[in-house]
This record gives C-alpha cells, structure tokens and sequence, in this order.
C-alpha cells in the first residue's frame, strides 16, 4: 500500500497489521536489542502524542497466568466502577479481543480507526530504517497493536490501564509506560531460547517491568527466581509484597464437574490479619486460586493508594471472570475441555485439575502445539494420563509441530504406558476421530498451544 492510502475497512486493516514482522508467528522467535528495540516503541508513541502518559497502568509479566492475573483485576475495578482498558495477547479469535474496555472488545470500526490513525506513523518509520540501511527496521505488529491498545484506552480515558507483557517484560513493548503498581506471577521455563535456561534468568528479564519506587506484587514461589526479584527490588527501591509471605491462600476444589457446573472457592489471607474467606472465583484450577491471590493482593495495594474498592466489588469480579481457553469446559456428556497449556507448568496444572474436579471413566487428548516448545517434557506428563492421544496441527500459524513428529517422540516416551496414539492432519478429522472413541461418561481435552485451543473453539463454535 502507498503512504496516501487510508484504511478503510476490516480487511485492510488486517492486510496491513499481519504484514508486518510478527514474531508470535515465525518459526525463531529472537530476543535481543536488534529485534526489540524500546527506543523504536518510544518513538511509536512519541508520534502519537504519548497515550501512555495519559494512562495509570497496572503492569502485568510472568511466565504463567499473567493473563488470567490481568483479566482478574480488570474484572474486579470495572465491578468497582473504575473504566477499565485490559491488553492481552494472543487473542483467540478476533484481533480486537486483545484491546477491551470493562470486558468489551474494541470493535471493528474501532479497529479501523486505530489502524488508519497509526499507519502514516508506521511508514514513515519505515521510511526512515531504508534510508539508514535497515529496511526491517520499523514497527512490529506487536508494537503497533501495542500502540494502539495505549491509544485506544487514552482516548477512551481509562481509568486504569492493565497491560500484559508479551514475552520476556525488560525488552518487551508495553515496558514504556509508568506503572502505579507491577506484578510478577509464577516463574516457570518457557521461551528459554530467548529468555535463559535457568529460572534465575527468566525472573531478571521478567522482573525487568519493576520501575523505582513503585510496589511490586510477587507470585513467584520458587527460591531461585524469588531471591532475583528481592535483589531487584532492593535495587530500585521497590516495595514487594510475596505470595508465601505477605499473603497466601487456601483453594477449594470443585468436584464431579462432568455431571454439573460448580464454583471454585479461594480463602485469602494477608499477615496483617486482613483475610477474604470463601471468594467463589469463576475459573478452574489451583494455580488460578493463585492467581487470584495476587490479584487480590494488586486490588489491596491499589486501595491503599485511594482506589475505591470495596469487598463486594472484589467478590463480584471474581465471581464473574469469565477467561476463555483456561480449562474452559465447553460441554458436558461427554465432558469436553480446551486449556491453552503450552509448556511443563501449565501441563501439570492442567492434569491436576483434571485430577481433583472431573471424575470420568476415560479421557482422550487432542493435542498440537508449537515450535521451540518443551514437547518431550509435556508429554512425558501426558501420556500416562490419557487412554488416547490424537496429534494434530493448526493451520493460523506456521510455527505448528508437524503430528507425525509429535506421535515419533511420543513413541520414544511411551514404553509401558498403554496409550494409543494416532495422527489427525487437521483439527475437524483430529475432532471426528476423538469423539467415536468417547462415550457420555468420558472426557476430551484439548491441549498444546493457544491456536490448538482457538482453532477448535471455532470449530465447535464455542463463541456462539
């Protein structure tokens, strides 16, 4: 497209945002000064005004349920009253998911408008990195789509901005704003390529996002990636506040969800002797009793700075989070469950959920998942687990594990396991062939990567 031309629908904006280098989508995923470049980002905004000066933003990194974490809070201070602007990635479905306002996607039109305001910006940038010899140079689609979430919200006068880091958090896009308060969830290995192959290393780039001064949030319990973020913060002056420590939590299971739906219960407690017993919390699993531990610890820590939030509000916007992908059951008779897990931890969190709250007779996995991922490590966890295993791929991202490499190595792991495995090419045959090997007591989980689990929603037609 030319520098004159305007974009004016859907499909052009689309065009235009998924020409640029995305790195959610090739096949190596670099990390370094080279690719992520904050100067770059800074100058985006710098053209547009600077929306993130306009913002109050509450900063969201980690390596597992920094979503969940984010869509919590939002949740709770909409409840509360205050507007609130959540960027997340990836989405599942639409693009415009990732930049809501109180739980509402942006729409459309919305998105046309962004996209045309930010386009002139982004080609001049380009132009610039051709005259210096770096044609590759300009904006990224995460950085643009970045941009326009701070955009959206500071025109739509948010009164907090949750913002979720991408990958990594100190060379991450959304690293430019000034938070009122950061948080750091759990700390697992995933992205080791780019982020280090020890937790220690992982938690320095997470713990990237701790401005001076402002008070931390920690979720992170192991000892490695902990002392890191308390040197961190001694650093730069930053209150901190730990799970384990300040605050932790007790998580009630719900039981026999394959016959009904039930809630989950957390307690909450804080060493200051403030507790929160008996807060029903509308997603599944342990490790989201967690999460919400130190979204209510955020929601306490924004109350001290005058945020007006009362108990009620908290206890609504737990109740009401509704986060799609997160051990989403999306039928009964057979039970069907689509999770988003995509490396060791979130595995694991997945099958002990499935332990504790779904007392079934068979279960039968559908799995993909994505380049550079620990596949040997996810299904040496899986396999004893489940009577079959169907592997397939999906077709909205190129970085998809051919099936027939995941059955080889399954094979190498599954000596004495008992599962069957077969090799599906697309996710409608990997479904048709699920569903003849369940009955009405069984279950079918579908696992790997977040477009295993958008593709298949779509397919089943989740959204409807």
């Amino acid at each position: 497209m030319s520098q004159l031309t305007r974009i004016n629908d859907r499909p052009a904006a689309l065009e235009f945002l998924y020409g640029r280098i995305d790195y959610e989508r090739t096949p190596v995923v670099p990390y370094g000064k080279r690719e992520f470049k904050l100067e770059r980002m800074r100058e985006l905004l710098r053209r547009l005004g600077d929306p993130q000066d306009a913002l109050r933003v509450v900063h969201v990194a980690g390596t597992k349920g920094k979503g969940s974490t984010a869509a919590m809070i939002a949740g709770v201070l909409t409840a509360a009253g205050h507007r609130s602007g959540l960027f997340t990635s990836p989405h599942l479905d639409r693009l415009e998911e990732r930049l809501a306002i109180d739980s509402a996607p942006c729409s459309g039109d919305e998105l046309v408008r962004l996209v045309d305001r930010v386009k002139p910006i982004v080609e001049a940038m380009d132009a610039m990195g051709a005259d210096d010899d770096e044609p590759a140079s300009g904006p990224t689609y995460f950085e643009i789509t970045t941009a326009m979430a701070l955009l959206h919200f500071a025109e739509r006068q948010v009164d907090a901005a949750v913002l979720e880091v991408g990958l990594g958090g100190r060379l991450d896009s959304t690293n430019v704003c000034q938070s009122v308060v950061s948080i750091i969830t759990d700390i697992s290995f995933d992205h080791t390529q780019q982020l280090g192959n020890t937790l220690a290393a992982i938690a320095r780039e997470k713990a990237g996002i701790v401005k001076p001064g402002v008070p931390v949030i920690s979720g992170v319990t192991g000892c490695e990636p902990r002392e890191v973020i308390r040197e961190i913060c001694r650093q730069r002056e930053s209150p901190l506040i730990e799970l384990d420590v300040h605050f932790d939590f007790d998580y009630h299971a719900p039981r026999n969800l394959q016959a009904a739906p039930q809630a989950s219960k957390i307690d909450v407690r804080f060493s200051d002797d403030r507790h929160y017993d008996d807060l029903t919390l509308g997603l599944l699993g342990r490790h989201q009793g967690a999460n919400a531990s130190v979204a209510v610890a955020t929601l306490g820590e924004l109350r001290r700075q005058g945020w007006r939030i009362d108990d009620e509000h908290l206890r609504r916007g737990l109740r009401e989070i509704r986060w799609p992908a997160r051990i989403e059951v999306l039928s009964r008779r057979p039970t069907v469950v689509v999770d988003a897990a995509h490396n060791v931890a979130s595995i694991e969190a997945l099958l002990n959920t499935l332990d504790e709250s779904f007392d079934v007779e068979r279960r039968v996995l559908i799995f993909a998942t994505t380049q550079d991922k620990d596949i040997e490590g996810m299904l040496a966890r899986l396999l004893p687990k489940f009577s079959h295993i169907v592997f397939t791929k999906y077709r909205n991202n190129p970085r998809s594990v051919p099936p027939e490499q995941l059955a080889a190595i399954s094979r190498t792991l599954s000596s004495g396991s008992g599962t069957v495995c077969r090799v599906c090419t697309d996710v409608p045959g990997a479904w048709d062939h699920a569903r003849r090997l369940v009955g009405e007591r069984d279950l079918i989980c579908v696992a790997g990567s977040f477009f295993i689990a958008a593709e298949m929603r779509t397919h089943l037609g989740a959204d409807d």
